[in-house]
Order: C-alpha cells, then structure tokens, then sequence
C-alpha cells in the first residue's frame, strides 16, 4: 500500500547515526519501533578500510535472505572523523533507490546486494559508513531492522624519509648529547622506527623518543652508541620506507689496555727471556681515535721514557738486571689515559719455554702419567705377593718356636719332625727325644748362638 504525499501523510524512519529522512513509502513510526535488531541477516567484513587517496573503496555486503522474497529500505550514512554530524549518501527500498544530489558522482549503489562503491576518495572522505535496513519477510508480520558501520581510512603514501643529526659532527662520550630526526615530505598517519647496524632500537634509560617516534634523544652519549643510523616511515598504505644511513662517531677510550709478546716465557705480568734474544713487545687498547703510546722504564727509583709508539724492541744483553717496564697509552680527543706495567727478566729459559712455546706436553701431564706409573708398579708388587706365597726360608724371625728332633730306633738316620707345641713330649715316651729350645729375640752378633 503507498503513502499520498500530496495529503501531507509522510512517515520517519530513524536510523542510527544517519539524519532523520522523510519517505513516503516508508513505514509507519510504529513498525520501526517494534521492529526486532538483527546482525545476521547482512555482513561487511572487514570492519576497517585503508585506502589511497585517490583511489576507490568497494563496501560489499554479503546477505543472508533473499531479497527477492522481502520487502526492505534502507540508507547508507557517512560520518567524519572530526564531525558528529551524519551525511545520508543513499536511500533506497527494493523498488527505488536514490542517492544523495552532492555525493552521487562518486557514488556506486547495487541495490540487489546493498553494496556501495565510492570512487575518487578524498581525506574528507575517511569516516564510519554506516548501513542501516529494515527488512520485512512474507510471512512475518514485523520488521526487522539491521545496522553494520565499516571504518574508511585515507592516507597518503609516505615518502622516502631523511635523517637529520644534531650535532653533526663527532662527540665525547658522557660529555654530549645527540638528536636524530626522521621526517618526510609526504604522508599521512607516519609511524617511524630506528634501526642501529641494522638492529631495531627500543626506548631505555638513555634513549628517548617523541610521541611518534619521529625524535630519538641520546643522552649521554657512550661508546656502544657508534655506528650507523636510518629510520623507517610507513602509514596505512605504504610499506616501510629506508632513509639512507647516518653515522654516528663517538670519541671515547682508551679501554682495555693490555702488553703482549710472542717471545718469551710470560707469567702474570713478569716476561721471562733468554740471554742474548731480541723481544718485540705490543701495546694495545681500545680507543677512538687511536691513542698516543709511551715506553718508560723503571729502574733504582727512576723513570725513563725508552720510547714512544705502540711497540717496544728490547736487547737483553744491555739488561744487568730485572727490569720494570711500562706502558702508557692516551687519547688526545678524551684526555683520558691508561696504564699497563710489566717486569723483564733475563734467564735461560732451557726445554722448558720450547715446550711451552710447542704446546705439546704440558707439566701437568708429565706429573700425571708418573704417578699412575708408580701407582701401576705397586698394585702389581701386591697382586704378586698375594698370588705367590713365600717358598722355603724366607724370614728368620719366623722360625722362633720350639722344635724337637725324634729318633727312631732300628733307623740308621734320623728325621726330624717340627711340632707346635710341648704338649706333645707325653705321647712320644717311648722314643729317644731330644729338646731344643730356640731363643725368641735377633741375635745381636753373627757369631752368637741361637741355642741354649
């Protein structure tokens, strides 16, 4: 049934979000009121929308009834990102559609699907688009309404970004601070980050960044902090975009300083040389730019500078004695300074410095396979003790006891019988016994006798 405009009879349909729109074949107040809120039946996905400016964004919405078996109206609404006031872009029911007079030269509407095409997108365009329908079914006596809003971003694409460095020159370590910017000519939304040889860089106690990132604050300045520095810019619709390289030179050191030679024999911080060789020794440490070196020797309370640079050449022959050197290594950009000291001896260092020097038997070695020798040798003297009881006479001190010496009648020689004890004298009376006692203690002479 339609509504006469021409008896000033119009109804209004609210729609969330969108104004108030006067319709004539529109429902009455009523229905739309009692009309039951459904999300199935229609969906946008997805639910946020980047785009280019300049180019087109395509709002599909999927249905799940037939359009064909309902009667439905409908309008799609805009909203600004910095505006609470709705603009309605298009009205439509499924026998008219109409768009708004400003908006349809950019505006595409499929009315069997509710999908809306917007071409030319400008930033004015970016916003909520809200889609609102009231759907009513043949043989369901009530409407029902359904809304969906999808986001449209716009952005324009980011430009290849530059690094400014303030200061440009070198600086000190704890002594300066250091601001990089990262900007770009074009783009909208530009998130940055900061990349140091290549290794992504996170906020710290020394590292500050701007609420966009697009600032990095070092300060103070420390060694660590040396090396090359770019950013990356993306929006929406732009991939990172790689500025090219700053660098970044901190002076700082000297650190780690240390004295080392191939010759020699060295414990500790004492160098021990044969007579007559010639030792070259290096002094190195960490430091930029590189530091000043300077030998002195120290002998009898006295310093002496030997000489200057990052090596050392000593004759022993010209040392009567140990000798104390040492070395001194300064930065001329830091003032700072460090020092490493060593003692020279002259000694002939034998077998000992080749075996050192050829790394191939070690001391510890030498001691360790003598005594699993010594510990072999023992075990096999007790195994043989224990597997070979002693045979004949062995031990004199063994034989203390009390022996006696039978004779038997009729025999022309005589055998001996040892016996364990006296006891034994009851039962042989009958033969001709002779007793010997033998004397329990060492004899303190060889001619001593044994027998009492």
């Amino acid at each position: 049934m339609k509504h006469d405009v021409s008896h000033g009879q119009s109804n209004m349909l609210p729609f969330t979000g969108c104004a108030v729109i006067e319709f004539s074949f529109i429902p009455s107040p009523t229905t739309c009121i009692n009309s039951e809120v459904s999300s199935e039946l229609i969906h946008i996905d997805p639910s946020v929308r980047h785009v280019t400016e300049g180019d087109s964004v395509f709002l599909s919405v999927k249905t799940n009834f037939s359009p064909d078996k309902a009667e439905f109206q409908g309008t799609w609404c805009h909203t600004g990102m910095s505006s609470t006031k709705p603009r309605i872009l298009v009205t439509f029911t499924k026998e008219k559609t109409i768009l708004s007079m400003k908006h349809r030269d950019h505006l595409v509407f499929n009315n069997s699907t509710f999908s809306l095409e917007i071409k030319n997108l400008n930033r004015k365009d970016e916003g909520d688009y809200h889609l609102s329908i009231n759907i009513k079914h043949d043989n369901k006596p009530e409407a029902i309404e359904v809304e969906k809003t999808i986001r449209v971003t716009v952005d324009v694409p980011v430009s290849n970004p530059a690094i400014e460095k303030s200061p440009s020159y070198a600086v000190i370590e704890d002594k300066a601070n250091v601001t990089l910017t990262c900007s770009v000519e074009n783009g909208t939304r530009v998130m940055f980050k900061w990349f140091r040889d290549n290794v992504a860089l996170d906020p710290s106690d020394r590292y500050h960044y701007s609420q966009d990132n697009s600032t990095l604050l070092i300060s103070p300045v420390r060694k660590e902090d040396k090396g090359s520095y770019h950013c990356v810019a993306s929006n929406p619709v732009t991939r990172g975009q790689h500025s090219r390289a700053a660098e970044l030179n901190v002076y700082y050191g000297p650190y780690n300083l240390e004295v080392n030679s191939v010759q020699g024999l060295r414990t500790g911080e004492v160098f021990t040389i044969n007579p007559g060789e010639l030792v070259f020794f290096e002094c190195q440490a960490d430091s930029n730019p590189p530091n000043s070196y300077v030998w002195i020797s120290k002998t009898r309370n006295a310093t002496q500078i030997v000489t200057q640079g990052p090596r050392l050449e000593v004759r022993s022959y010209r040392l009567a004695q140990a000798e104390e050197y040492l070395c001194r290594a300064f930065n001329n950009v830091t003032q700072k300074q460090d020092e490493a000291q060593f003692t020279l001896v002259v000694a002939s260092l034998g077998t000992e410095k080749h075996t050192q020097e050829g790394n191939s038997v070690s001391p510890l070695a030498v001691i360790t396979v003598c005594s699993f020798f010594v510990i072999g040798l023992m075990l096999l003297f007790f195994l043989r003790r224990t597997c070979h009881p002693k045979r004949g006479h062995e031990d004199a001190t063994e034989d203390f006891g009390i022996y006696e010496f039978v004779s038997i009648p009729g025999k022309t020689e005589s055998t001996q019988a040892s016996c364990r004890s006296l006891a034994r004298l009851e039962s042989i009376q009958d033969m001709h016994t002779t007793i010997y006692d033998v004397i329990r203690h060492v004899p303190e002479t060889p001619s001593h006798s044994l027998l009492k």
